[in-house]
């Protein structure tokens, strides 16, 4: 590391023990022991806006999910097996101190909190940032430590030391027609009206931002990549009201509200509204996006039916209109990928590549066809050792520049009027170690049995994801995430219920796959400081044949881009595997061939061993 560098560290350091020393001074003043700071917005989004970047603020971390926690002699980061490489690198110097998450001996944040804390401290974070689920969670360990603990909830410490805090979100809201919908607000209002009264529930507090923008088929622009407005649902077996600001609203919007019989209010006024409902209703609410601080005001009057929102299941299962409209946009997005995978192997080597140029240059191809509205997340494009970190992205202060040789990882989405993608390939740029052919051969080999699964209706992904795994942990290695999320439609990159993981957690949602969801197939191995490989497909859950047995079921794939042959060892790979990877690679070949120039037709001709 050069001088510079190390000085320019140093001063962001010494800036973020600057901060941390000023929120001790305001913890202080306030009575507050322990001052906790999720990545969240108000409504326990994955991505939040940067208005809602708190966390990152007072310790450097950047990553997704991760919540600080500040006490007077120090500071802990909790965070997840995607981020720990990426996190130990953030905080080096801050002098908070990093908590992996799941790992052997290390306390959950709970457990923390019940073993320190005294009787008579007190626990503070903003409760609009923190999930009902988590708050009374707290709660429950404080006292079954036996300890009388107070919990502060009502004040964000950042507001007066944050003085550059970038302005609330507000963008402009838009329609999402009906032709592209499938499915018109008063229909999906139906279904959730009848999941309402199956759950025991009379009305319905919605808080999860991509469930609003389904329910009423509307997208906004709040959140980078994610088409969401800031903005609350109370739904009533007659009544839909939405509060959202005002100013994202122009006349059309409004007028398609009023039309589908949605009333507005402002979004600030949630809480008055929720306290001056007549006592005694049953509402439902999903615990974990519902704000510890709304909780609190339904509880004082009414009786909350705890469950997952029904605008979660239903959205997940994708309807035909959907899942046309989807086929098509998979398509052109597969064959711009396909032509930047042609564009990086002719030029390596011959022109100056960067992590961000190569993502810049993807981009471009994605923005030539017509439906592209915007990015679905921030690309990752790791060369060599950064594709070790699974959600790396590089910056122009720390990149790396891509050579001949190695592996250069790059998952990537786009936002269309007609779906949302999520891709990850990995290009052998040149020579590659023996491991590293390994490793590939090992994620296809997963990649494969898993797009070939066939089962009995009934399996959630926890059944289905040791097909993935098990080449990797044969090996003796494994992935610190789960193989599979489902992806939103025009929405967010990241949807559930649906997932695919092995772990079983307590309070964890086990989706069964029905006929509709959509899953990412997205094994992976990572070795710090060597290589990172993850190959990503989207499928969709399809009924196959029903008998004696029941309804089984397999998955059909949405994305067609090659798979780098030139990383492949073929003596790891199965005979059944070759089968499967070779028919995969010809269908690439017959969907995308006739999207492409000659010279990109030959090339992928070879490529695809078609």
């Amino acid at each position: 590391m050069g001088k510079e560098m190390e000085k320019e560290m140093g001063h962001e350091n010494k800036i973020i023990q600057d901060r941390l020393a000023l929120l001790r001074a305001k913890m202080q003043e306030k009575g507050i022991d322990y001052y906790m700071m999720p990545t969240a917005d108000f409504h326990s989004s994955e991505y939040v806006n940067d208005y809602f970047k708190v966390r990152e603020y007072f310790c450097n971390f950047s990553g997704s999910n991760g919540t600080l926690v500040v006490w007077p002699e120090g500071a802990g980061l909790w965070t997840d097996g995607r981020y720990f490489i990426q996190a130990d690198k953030e905080l080096a110097g801050t002098g908070v101190e990093l908590f992996r998450m799941q790992e052997e001996g290390v306390p959950s944040i709970e457990e923390f909190l019940a073993q320190r804390m005294q009787s008579g401290e007190t626990l503070g974070f903003d409760g609009r940032v923190i999930a009902a689920r988590d708050g009374r969670r707290y709660e429950e360990k404080f006292k079954a430590a036996g300890k009388d603990i107070q919990i502060h909830c009502t004040e964000d410490l950042a507001e007066e030391i944050w003085t550059d805090r970038p302005d609330f979100p507000a963008g402009k809201v838009t329609v999402l027609a009906e032709e592209l919908a499938g499915r018109s607000v008063a229909q999906k209002l139906s279904d959730v009206r009848k999941k309402l009264t199956a759950a025991g529930a009379e009305d319905l507090l919605l808080t999860k931002l991509d469930d609003l923008m389904w329910l009423f088929n509307i997208r906004g622009c709040d959140v980078e990549c994610n088409p969401v407005a800031m903005s609350y649902g109370y739904i009533t077996q007659d009544s839909a009201v939405l509060f959202i600001q005002e100013q994202v609203l122009d006349d059309e919007v409004r007028a398609y509200l009023s039309a589908s019989q949605i009333k507005v209010q402002a979004y600030d006024e949630i809480v008055p509204y929720l306290e001056a409902l007549t006592s005694g209703r049953k509402i439902l609410i999903d615990m974990r996006y519902c704000s510890y601080v709304l909780y609190r005001a339904l509880t004082a009057k009414q009786t909350v039916v705890e469950a997952c929102n029904p605008t979660e299941a239903l959205k997940a299962v994708k309807n035909p209109v959907e899942l046309a409209h989807m086929k098509e946009i998979y398509l052109k997005d597969s064959v711009a990928l396909t032509k930047f995978i042609y564009w990086l192997k002719t030029n390596i080597g011959k022109i100056e590549i960067t992590e961000i140029s190569a993502a810049d240059k993807l981009e471009a191809f994605r923005r030539e066809i017509p439906e592209f509205l915007d990015l679905s997340f921030p690309t990752i494009a790791g060369y060599g050792a950064n594709a070790a970190m699974m959600h790396y992205e590089a910056t122009p202060e720390n990149h790396a520049v891509l050579q001949p040789e190695g592996l250069f990882l790059v998952d990537s989405g786009g936002q269309y009027l007609g779906g949302t993608t999520d891709v990850t390939r990995t290009i052998a740029l040149g020579p590659v170690s023996d491991e590293q052919k390994l490793h590939y051969t090992m994620v296809i080999n997963a990649v494969m049995q898993l797009t070939h699964a066939r089962w009995l209706y009934g399996c959630s992904g926890r059944n289905l994801d040791i097909l993935a795994r098990q080449p990797i942990w044969n090996l003796g290695l494994d992935y610190k995430c789960g193989t599979g999320h489902g992806v939103g439609y025009i929405l967010n990159v990241h949807e559930g219920p649906q997932n695919m993981r092995w772990r079983f957690a307590k309070g964890q949602e086990d989706a069964v796959f029905e006929e509709g969801m959509d899953i990412t197939n997205e094994p992976g191995i990572y070795i710090e400081g060597s290589h990172g490989i993850r190959i990503e497909n989207v499928m969709v859950a399809r009924n196959d044949v029903k008998n004696e047995y029941g309804q089984f079921m397999h998955f059909e794939t949405l994305t067609w881009v090659p798979i780098d042959f030139d990383a492949i060892d073929e003596q790891y790979l199965t005979d059944v595997t070759k089968t499967m990877l070779c028919e995969y690679q010809r269908e690439v070949y017959e969907k995308v061939s006739p999207y492409l120039s000659e010279e990109e037709r030959a090339w992928l001709k070879k490529e695809t061993w078609a």
